[in-house]
Protein backbone atom coordinates (compact mmCIF):
# COMPACT_ATOMS: atom_id res chain seq x y z
CA UNK A 1 0.00 0.00 0.00
CA UNK A 2 1.06 3.35 -0.75
CA UNK A 3 1.31 6.22 1.56
CA UNK A 4 2.86 9.20 -0.26
CA UNK A 5 2.54 9.89 -4.22
CA UNK A 6 6.92 9.59 -4.01
CA UNK A 7 6.27 5.97 -3.32
CA UNK A 8 3.84 5.61 -6.11
CA UNK A 9 6.35 7.00 -8.85
CA UNK A 10 9.21 4.61 -7.22
CA UNK A 11 6.21 1.48 -7.83
CA UNK A 12 5.51 2.48 -11.57
CA UNK A 13 9.50 3.29 -12.60
CA UNK A 14 9.77 -0.38 -10.85
CA UNK A 15 6.78 -1.70 -13.53
CA UNK A 16 8.79 -0.37 -16.37
CA UNK A 17 10.75 -3.46 -16.41
CA UNK A 18 7.54 -5.32 -17.67
CA UNK A 19 7.63 -3.15 -20.86
CA UNK A 20 5.16 -2.77 -23.57
CA UNK A 21 2.59 -6.13 -23.80
CA UNK A 22 0.02 -6.05 -26.04
CA UNK A 23 -3.39 -7.87 -25.03
CA UNK A 24 -6.24 -7.64 -23.03
CA UNK A 25 -6.21 -10.31 -20.87
CA UNK A 26 -4.89 -8.45 -18.22
CA UNK A 27 -6.28 -5.76 -18.13
CA UNK A 28 -10.06 -7.06 -18.96
CA UNK A 29 -9.05 -9.02 -15.08
CA UNK A 30 -8.28 -5.93 -13.77
CA UNK A 31 -11.56 -4.34 -14.24
CA UNK A 32 -13.40 -7.50 -13.20
CA UNK A 33 -12.14 -8.30 -10.19
CA UNK A 34 -12.80 -4.18 -9.53
CA UNK A 35 -16.66 -4.49 -10.65
CA UNK A 36 -16.37 -3.11 -14.05
CA UNK A 37 -15.64 0.68 -13.45
CA UNK A 38 -15.66 0.95 -17.58
CA UNK A 39 -19.28 0.44 -17.59
CA UNK A 40 -20.42 2.90 -15.96
CA UNK A 41 -19.84 6.04 -17.87
CA UNK A 42 -20.03 7.09 -21.87
CA UNK A 43 -16.79 7.17 -23.41
CA UNK A 44 -15.41 7.73 -26.85
CA UNK A 45 -12.80 6.50 -28.12
CA UNK A 46 -10.32 7.78 -30.61
CA UNK A 47 -7.83 5.75 -32.34
CA UNK A 48 -5.20 7.31 -34.97
CA UNK A 49 -1.73 7.88 -36.06
CA UNK A 50 -1.95 11.56 -35.43
CA UNK A 51 -4.74 13.71 -34.57
CA UNK A 52 -5.96 11.86 -31.73
CA UNK A 53 -5.32 14.14 -29.04
CA UNK A 54 -6.45 17.28 -30.97
CA UNK A 55 -9.68 15.85 -31.75
CA UNK A 56 -10.04 15.22 -28.50
CA UNK A 57 -9.54 18.44 -27.06
CA UNK A 58 -12.00 20.33 -29.51
CA UNK A 59 -14.59 17.36 -28.12
CA UNK A 60 -14.01 17.90 -24.87
CA UNK A 61 -14.44 21.91 -25.57
CA UNK A 62 -17.23 21.27 -27.00
CA UNK A 63 -18.73 19.35 -24.53
CA UNK A 64 -17.94 21.94 -21.81
CA UNK A 65 -19.19 24.60 -24.00
CA UNK A 66 -22.84 22.40 -22.92
CA UNK A 67 -22.14 22.24 -19.10
CA UNK A 68 -21.23 18.24 -19.70
CA UNK A 69 -18.61 17.22 -16.85
CA UNK A 70 -15.59 15.34 -19.01
CA UNK A 71 -13.38 12.82 -18.04
CA UNK A 72 -10.16 12.48 -20.83
CA UNK A 73 -7.99 9.79 -20.96
CA UNK A 74 -4.47 11.02 -22.96
CA UNK A 75 -1.34 9.43 -24.03
CA UNK A 76 1.82 9.93 -23.66
CA UNK A 77 1.64 12.71 -20.97
CA UNK A 78 3.14 15.78 -20.57
CA UNK A 79 3.42 15.90 -17.19
CA UNK A 80 4.23 12.71 -15.42
CA UNK A 81 1.85 10.14 -13.89
CA UNK A 82 -1.05 12.22 -13.31
CA UNK A 83 -0.85 13.79 -16.69
CA UNK A 84 -2.65 10.97 -18.43
CA UNK A 85 -6.59 12.02 -16.57
CA UNK A 86 -8.55 14.75 -16.14
CA UNK A 87 -11.66 16.08 -15.34
CA UNK A 88 -12.33 19.12 -17.52
CA UNK A 89 -9.36 21.03 -17.33
CA UNK A 90 -8.03 19.51 -14.39
CA UNK A 91 -5.57 16.69 -14.31
CA UNK A 92 -5.99 13.92 -11.32
CA UNK A 93 -4.99 15.16 -7.59
CA UNK A 94 -1.74 13.53 -6.47
CA UNK A 95 -3.83 12.89 -3.59
CA UNK A 96 -6.59 10.59 -5.38
CA UNK A 97 -4.13 8.93 -7.53
CA UNK A 98 -2.82 7.26 -4.79
CA UNK A 99 -6.01 6.41 -3.10
CA UNK A 100 -7.39 5.11 -6.06
CA UNK A 101 -4.33 3.07 -6.73
CA UNK A 102 -4.56 2.04 -3.00
CA UNK A 103 -7.64 0.33 -3.83
CA UNK A 104 -6.45 -1.82 -6.82
CA UNK A 105 -3.18 -2.84 -5.40
CA UNK A 106 -4.70 -6.21 -4.02
CA UNK A 107 -6.11 -6.89 -7.51
CA UNK A 108 -2.72 -6.13 -8.90
CA UNK A 109 -0.92 -8.24 -6.13
CA UNK A 110 -3.62 -10.94 -7.80
CA UNK A 111 -2.33 -11.08 -10.94
CA UNK A 112 1.40 -10.52 -9.99
CA UNK A 113 1.56 -13.59 -7.79
CA UNK A 114 0.03 -15.52 -11.04
CA UNK A 115 3.23 -14.10 -13.37
CA UNK A 116 0.68 -12.20 -14.94
CA UNK A 117 2.26 -8.95 -14.24
CA UNK A 118 0.00 -5.95 -15.61
CA UNK A 119 2.12 -3.19 -16.82
CA UNK A 120 2.37 0.58 -15.94
CA UNK A 121 -0.21 1.81 -18.94
CA UNK A 122 -2.81 -1.21 -18.10
CA UNK A 123 -2.75 -0.06 -14.52
CA UNK A 124 -2.60 4.05 -15.08
CA UNK A 125 -5.85 2.86 -17.74
CA UNK A 126 -7.79 1.43 -15.55
CA UNK A 127 -7.23 3.54 -12.46
CA UNK A 128 -8.85 6.33 -14.64
CA UNK A 129 -11.63 4.47 -15.08
CA UNK A 130 -12.04 4.01 -11.58
CA UNK A 131 -11.45 7.74 -11.44
CA UNK A 132 -14.54 8.56 -14.26
CA UNK A 133 -16.81 6.18 -13.25
CA UNK A 134 -20.11 8.18 -11.66
CA UNK A 135 -17.92 11.17 -11.77
CA UNK A 136 -18.08 12.22 -15.60
CA UNK A 137 -20.87 12.45 -18.26
CA UNK A 138 -18.34 11.67 -21.07
CA UNK A 139 -15.35 9.87 -20.83
CA UNK A 140 -13.08 10.37 -23.53
CA UNK A 141 -10.31 7.89 -24.54
CA UNK A 142 -7.20 8.14 -26.48
CA UNK A 143 -5.63 5.10 -27.74
CA UNK A 144 -1.53 4.07 -26.33
CA UNK A 145 -0.89 2.63 -29.45
CA UNK A 146 -2.64 1.17 -32.44
CA UNK A 147 -6.09 0.00 -30.92
CA UNK A 148 -7.19 -3.20 -31.73
CA UNK A 149 -4.51 -5.04 -28.92
CA UNK A 150 -4.11 -1.57 -27.09
CA UNK A 151 -4.71 -1.46 -23.84
CA UNK A 152 -7.96 0.63 -24.05
CA UNK A 153 -9.71 -1.07 -25.97
CA UNK A 154 -10.75 -3.13 -23.10
CA UNK A 155 -14.97 -1.25 -23.28
CA UNK A 156 -17.82 -0.34 -25.23
CA UNK A 157 -18.09 2.97 -26.26
CA UNK A 158 -20.80 5.36 -27.74
CA UNK A 159 -19.13 6.52 -30.39
CA UNK A 160 -15.58 5.33 -32.12
CA UNK A 161 -13.23 7.53 -33.69
CA UNK A 162 -10.00 6.67 -36.10
CA UNK A 163 -8.61 9.97 -37.47
CA UNK A 164 -6.17 8.64 -39.52
CA UNK A 165 -3.93 5.80 -40.94
CA UNK A 166 -0.09 5.92 -41.19
CA UNK A 167 3.41 4.39 -40.23
CA UNK A 168 4.20 4.42 -37.11
CA UNK A 169 4.51 1.92 -34.44
CA UNK A 170 5.73 -0.62 -37.52
CA UNK A 171 7.44 -2.85 -34.83
CA UNK A 172 4.21 -3.72 -33.05
CA UNK A 173 2.00 -3.06 -35.78
CA UNK A 174 3.33 -3.87 -38.95
CA UNK A 175 5.29 -2.62 -41.78
CA UNK A 176 2.29 -1.97 -44.30
CA UNK A 177 -0.66 0.71 -43.84
CA UNK A 178 -2.60 -2.27 -44.24
CA UNK A 179 -1.71 -4.21 -41.29
CA UNK A 180 -1.49 -0.66 -39.09
CA UNK A 181 -5.35 0.22 -40.44
CA UNK A 182 -6.31 -3.65 -38.94
CA UNK A 183 -4.56 -2.38 -35.36
CA UNK A 184 -6.69 1.02 -35.71
CA UNK A 185 -10.48 -0.50 -37.22
CA UNK A 186 -10.46 -3.38 -33.64
CA UNK A 187 -11.60 -0.20 -31.93
CA UNK A 188 -14.95 -0.39 -33.96
CA UNK A 189 -17.60 -2.21 -31.81
CA UNK A 190 -21.11 -4.08 -33.11
CA UNK A 191 -23.31 -1.77 -34.11
CA UNK A 192 -21.36 1.44 -32.53
CA UNK A 193 -21.44 4.18 -34.92
CA UNK A 194 -17.20 5.46 -35.79
CA UNK A 195 -16.23 8.40 -37.48
CA UNK A 196 -13.62 8.44 -40.00
CA UNK A 197 -10.93 10.80 -40.81
CA UNK A 198 -9.17 10.53 -44.58
CA UNK A 199 -7.53 7.53 -45.67
CA UNK A 200 -6.01 6.29 -48.07
CA UNK A 201 -7.50 3.76 -50.18
CA UNK A 202 -5.64 0.63 -48.65
CA UNK A 203 -6.63 1.57 -44.85
CA UNK A 204 -10.08 2.44 -45.73
CA UNK A 205 -11.10 -1.02 -47.78
CA UNK A 206 -9.44 -2.58 -44.34
CA UNK A 207 -11.59 0.04 -42.44
CA UNK A 208 -15.13 -0.52 -44.51
CA UNK A 209 -14.40 -4.28 -44.00
CA UNK A 210 -14.24 -4.29 -40.35
CA UNK A 211 -17.26 -1.99 -40.45
CA UNK A 212 -19.44 -3.84 -42.76
CA UNK A 213 -18.00 -7.45 -40.23
CA UNK A 214 -19.46 -5.56 -37.38
CA UNK A 215 -22.52 -3.33 -38.43
CA UNK A 216 -20.59 0.00 -38.09
CA UNK A 217 -22.51 2.64 -39.37
CA UNK A 218 -19.39 4.60 -40.59
CA UNK A 219 -19.26 8.34 -41.17
CA UNK A 220 -16.15 8.82 -43.45
CA UNK A 221 -14.39 12.29 -44.33
CA UNK A 222 -15.15 13.46 -47.90
CA UNK A 223 -18.14 11.26 -48.22
CA UNK A 224 -20.62 11.76 -45.19
CA UNK A 225 -19.14 14.91 -43.81
CA UNK A 226 -16.43 17.44 -45.32
CA UNK A 227 -15.08 20.97 -45.40
CA UNK A 228 -14.83 23.51 -48.06
CA UNK A 229 -13.57 27.30 -48.34
CA UNK A 230 -10.34 26.49 -46.19
CA UNK A 231 -8.43 29.47 -45.78
CA UNK A 232 -5.52 30.15 -43.08
CA UNK A 233 -7.43 29.10 -39.58
CA UNK A 234 -11.04 29.28 -41.52
CA UNK A 235 -13.11 26.75 -42.93
CA UNK A 236 -16.56 25.16 -43.23
CA UNK A 237 -18.21 22.34 -42.55
CA UNK A 238 -21.21 20.71 -43.43
CA UNK A 239 -23.24 17.04 -43.79
CA UNK A 240 -26.82 15.83 -45.09
CA UNK A 241 -28.35 17.93 -42.18
CA UNK A 242 -26.27 20.84 -42.23
CA UNK A 243 -25.25 22.93 -45.12
CA UNK A 244 -22.91 24.81 -43.47
CA UNK A 245 -21.07 25.48 -40.40
CA UNK A 246 -18.51 28.67 -40.49
CA UNK A 247 -15.76 27.79 -38.29
CA UNK A 248 -12.58 29.64 -37.33
CA UNK A 249 -9.74 28.09 -35.02
CA UNK A 250 -6.79 29.01 -32.70
CA UNK A 251 -4.94 26.15 -34.21
CA UNK A 252 -2.93 26.47 -38.01
CA UNK A 253 -2.67 24.09 -40.26
CA UNK A 254 -4.86 21.74 -42.41
CA UNK A 255 -4.67 18.96 -40.28
CA UNK A 256 -5.92 20.89 -37.96
CA UNK A 257 -9.00 21.84 -39.56
CA UNK A 258 -9.08 18.06 -40.28
CA UNK A 259 -9.29 17.33 -36.50
CA UNK A 260 -11.72 19.56 -36.01
CA UNK A 261 -14.05 18.36 -38.67
CA UNK A 262 -13.93 15.13 -37.11
CA UNK A 263 -14.78 16.56 -33.81
CA UNK A 264 -17.92 18.78 -34.92
CA UNK A 265 -19.21 15.18 -36.75
CA UNK A 266 -18.98 13.84 -33.30
CA UNK A 267 -20.61 16.17 -31.74
CA UNK A 268 -23.58 15.98 -34.12
CA UNK A 269 -23.40 12.09 -33.70
CA UNK A 270 -24.17 12.59 -30.47
CA UNK A 271 -26.93 14.83 -30.53
CA UNK A 272 -28.33 11.87 -33.26
CA UNK A 273 -27.73 9.31 -30.27
CA UNK A 274 -29.78 11.09 -27.81
CA UNK A 275 -27.72 13.90 -26.09
CA UNK A 276 -28.80 17.38 -25.49
CA UNK A 277 -26.23 19.51 -27.05
CA UNK A 278 -26.52 22.89 -28.44
CA UNK A 279 -24.74 23.23 -31.89
CA UNK A 280 -23.68 26.78 -31.61
CA UNK A 281 -22.14 26.60 -27.98
CA UNK A 282 -20.08 23.62 -29.00
CA UNK A 283 -18.82 25.08 -32.29
CA UNK A 284 -17.84 27.95 -29.73
CA UNK A 285 -15.82 25.16 -27.65
CA UNK A 286 -13.88 24.45 -30.90
CA UNK A 287 -13.32 27.55 -32.23
CA UNK A 288 -11.34 28.47 -28.82
CA UNK A 289 -9.44 25.08 -28.44
CA UNK A 290 -5.64 25.69 -27.91
CA UNK A 291 -3.92 21.93 -28.11
CA UNK A 292 -0.44 22.15 -25.65
CA UNK A 293 2.20 21.24 -27.83
CA UNK A 294 0.54 21.32 -31.01
CA UNK A 295 2.18 24.05 -33.09
CA UNK A 296 2.67 25.94 -29.95
CA UNK A 297 4.41 29.01 -29.28
CA UNK A 298 6.22 28.91 -26.48
CA UNK A 299 8.74 31.61 -26.10
CA UNK A 300 8.87 35.60 -27.95
CA UNK A 301 11.86 37.27 -29.12
CA UNK A 302 12.89 34.90 -30.49
CA UNK A 303 9.78 32.73 -31.36
CA UNK A 304 10.00 29.42 -30.22
CA UNK A 305 7.72 27.06 -31.08
CA UNK A 306 7.11 23.36 -30.19
CA UNK A 307 5.07 20.84 -32.40
CA UNK A 308 5.00 17.17 -31.33
CA UNK A 309 5.14 15.80 -34.49
CA UNK A 310 6.97 12.37 -34.06
CA UNK A 311 6.37 9.95 -37.56
CA UNK A 312 6.80 11.05 -41.58
CA UNK A 313 2.50 12.29 -41.84
CA UNK A 314 2.71 14.52 -38.25
CA UNK A 315 6.11 15.74 -39.62
CA UNK A 316 4.48 16.95 -42.88
CA UNK A 317 1.31 18.22 -41.33
CA UNK A 318 4.41 20.26 -38.80
CA UNK A 319 5.67 21.57 -42.30
CA UNK A 320 3.03 22.64 -43.40
CA UNK A 321 2.23 24.75 -41.03
CA UNK A 322 5.31 26.22 -40.65
CA UNK A 323 4.62 27.33 -44.39
CA UNK A 324 1.97 29.79 -42.65
CA UNK A 325 4.62 31.71 -40.23
CA UNK A 326 6.45 34.76 -41.37
CA UNK A 327 8.06 34.08 -44.63
CA UNK A 328 10.59 36.81 -44.32
CA UNK A 329 12.19 35.20 -41.04
CA UNK A 330 14.90 32.14 -41.55
CA UNK A 331 13.80 28.75 -40.03
CA UNK A 332 16.04 26.30 -37.76
CA UNK A 333 14.56 23.67 -36.42
CA UNK A 334 15.97 21.43 -32.92
CA UNK A 335 15.14 17.73 -33.48
CA UNK A 336 15.01 14.88 -31.25
CA UNK A 337 13.21 11.53 -31.09
CA UNK A 338 12.98 7.89 -30.29
CA UNK A 339 14.69 5.34 -32.07
CA UNK A 340 12.61 3.24 -32.91
CA UNK A 341 10.81 6.05 -34.88
CA UNK A 342 11.16 6.37 -39.02
CA UNK A 343 13.84 8.85 -38.04
CA UNK A 344 15.13 8.82 -42.21
CA UNK A 345 12.20 10.04 -43.44
CA UNK A 346 11.59 12.74 -41.00
CA UNK A 347 15.08 14.30 -40.98
CA UNK A 348 14.99 13.80 -44.83
CA UNK A 349 11.53 16.30 -44.88
CA UNK A 350 13.16 18.37 -42.59
CA UNK A 351 16.59 19.03 -43.50
CA UNK A 352 14.75 19.96 -47.44
CA UNK A 353 12.78 22.84 -45.48
CA UNK A 354 15.11 24.28 -42.98
CA UNK A 355 17.90 26.53 -43.39
CA UNK A 356 19.93 25.32 -40.78
CA UNK A 357 19.17 21.73 -38.34
CA UNK A 358 20.52 20.70 -34.26
CA UNK A 359 20.47 17.61 -33.74
CA UNK A 360 20.05 16.91 -29.65
CA UNK A 361 19.40 13.75 -27.31
CA UNK A 362 17.15 13.62 -24.24
CA UNK A 363 17.13 11.35 -21.10
CA UNK A 364 14.64 8.73 -21.76
CA UNK A 365 15.64 4.95 -22.67
CA UNK A 366 14.26 4.95 -26.55
CA UNK A 367 15.69 8.19 -26.99
CA UNK A 368 18.02 8.01 -30.51
CA UNK A 369 21.27 9.12 -30.30
CA UNK A 370 23.29 11.47 -31.61
CA UNK A 371 25.17 8.89 -33.64
CA UNK A 372 21.76 7.57 -34.60
CA UNK A 373 20.68 10.94 -35.77
CA UNK A 374 23.51 12.03 -37.72
CA UNK A 375 23.53 8.85 -39.92
CA UNK A 376 20.18 10.34 -41.64
CA UNK A 377 21.37 14.02 -42.03
CA UNK A 378 23.58 15.75 -44.73
CA UNK A 379 22.39 19.22 -44.53
CA UNK A 380 25.46 21.64 -44.66
CA UNK A 381 24.13 23.65 -41.70
CA UNK A 382 24.12 20.92 -38.92
CA UNK A 383 24.65 20.84 -35.13
CA UNK A 384 25.05 17.96 -33.16
CA UNK A 385 24.89 18.82 -29.07
CA UNK A 386 24.40 15.99 -26.26
CA UNK A 387 23.01 18.60 -24.09
CA UNK A 388 19.34 19.98 -25.12
CA UNK A 389 19.42 22.13 -21.99
CA UNK A 390 22.40 24.00 -23.64
CA UNK A 391 20.79 24.47 -26.63
CA UNK A 392 18.11 26.29 -25.32
CA UNK A 393 19.82 28.29 -23.28
CA UNK A 394 22.03 29.62 -26.16
CA UNK A 395 18.76 29.62 -28.48
CA UNK A 396 16.78 32.16 -25.70
CA UNK A 397 19.64 34.57 -25.51
CA UNK A 398 20.24 34.51 -29.51
CA UNK A 399 21.09 37.82 -31.41
CA UNK A 400 19.33 36.07 -34.50
CA UNK A 401 16.07 38.10 -34.33
CA UNK A 402 15.54 36.82 -37.96
CA UNK A 403 15.16 33.66 -36.73
CA UNK A 404 12.27 31.17 -36.32
CA UNK A 405 13.33 28.33 -33.62
CA UNK A 406 11.28 24.98 -33.63
CA UNK A 407 11.32 22.17 -31.73
CA UNK A 408 9.77 18.69 -32.74
CA UNK A 409 10.62 14.74 -33.27
CA UNK A 410 8.95 13.92 -30.00
CA UNK A 411 6.06 14.87 -27.47
CA UNK A 412 8.38 13.69 -24.76
CA UNK A 413 11.46 15.84 -25.67
CA UNK A 414 9.21 18.76 -26.55
CA UNK A 415 7.05 18.64 -23.26
CA UNK A 416 10.69 18.33 -21.62
CA UNK A 417 11.43 22.06 -23.14
CA UNK A 418 8.40 23.53 -22.22
CA UNK A 419 9.10 22.78 -18.94
CA UNK A 420 12.37 24.17 -18.99
CA UNK A 421 11.45 27.03 -20.56
CA UNK A 422 8.58 27.72 -17.99
CA UNK A 423 10.71 27.47 -15.07
CA UNK A 424 13.27 29.99 -16.46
Amino acid sequence: MFNNFMEVETYFNERKAFGIKPGLDRIKTLLQLLDNPERKTQGIHVAGTNGKGSTIQYIKNALIQNNYKVGVFVSPSSSGLTGHIFINEQPIQKETFVRLLNVMYPVIAKLDEKNEHPTEFEIITVLAFLYFADSVDFALIETGMGGREDTTNCFVPMLSIITNVSRDHMTFLGDSVQKIASHKAGIMKYKTPAIIGPMSNEAMQVIEQEAATNKVNLSRFGQEFQIFECHDTHFCWKNRLYNKLDVSLQMLGKHQQINAALAIMAIVKLTELGTSIDLDLAVNGVENTQVPGRFEIIHRKPQIIVDGAHNEAGIQAFIDAVKTVDHAQKKHIIFAAFKDKDIPVMLKLLQEKFETITLTTFDHPRAATLVELAKYVNHRNTVLAENWKEVIDTTLYSSKQDTDFFVTGSLDFISKVKNYIAKL
